[in-house]
């Protein structure tokens, strides 16, 4: 079984938005959170913010843990074509807030584009199933 860590960021404003990153790698585009995986070594709280600013432009600092969410992929599942066997992701989930940076579109990436929603119209969303798993772990959903 192979195994992916990856951090992600809650990040809300006073407006009661959320901001969402939108994913376009595998069989669909969703919308997710901002973050991802690890590189080899990396700290999970150095990746999340790596990530972060990498996906929206935005520079953040961590709140908290939130919680951590393990999901098993079955093989027939995975978005690699070269995957034989099932996968584990492990996903570290924290609160953040924005310190400075600018929102713009990641280039090149796992993601095409940032952008911030009203908690309200999350729901009408196409996403991801951790954008729920994070919202409810931020007690926002």
């Amino acid at each position: 079984m192979d195994l992916r860590v990856a951090a992600y960021a809650v990040i809300t404003d006073a407006d009661d938005r959320i901001l969402l990153a939108h994913w376009n790698e595998g069989r669909r585009a969703a919308w997710t959170m901002p973050g991802g995986g690890l590189e080899s070594g990396e700290d999970p709280e150095h990746a999340v913010r790596r990530e972060v600013r990498e996906e929206t432009g935005y520079r953040v600092s961590l709140d908290g843990l939130l919680g951590i969410h393990s999901r098993v992929i079955p093989a027939s599942r995975r978005i690699t074509p070269e995957s034989t066997g099932p996968l584990q992701a492990l996903r570290i989930v924290y609160r953040a807030h924005i310190t400075g940076g600018k929102l713009r579109n990641e280039r090149n990436g796992s993601t095409d584009r940032a952008q911030w929603f009203a908690l309200a119209d999350v729901k009408a969303l196409q996403r991801v199933k951790l954008v729920d798993i994070a919202l409810r772990m931020a007690g926002v959903l």
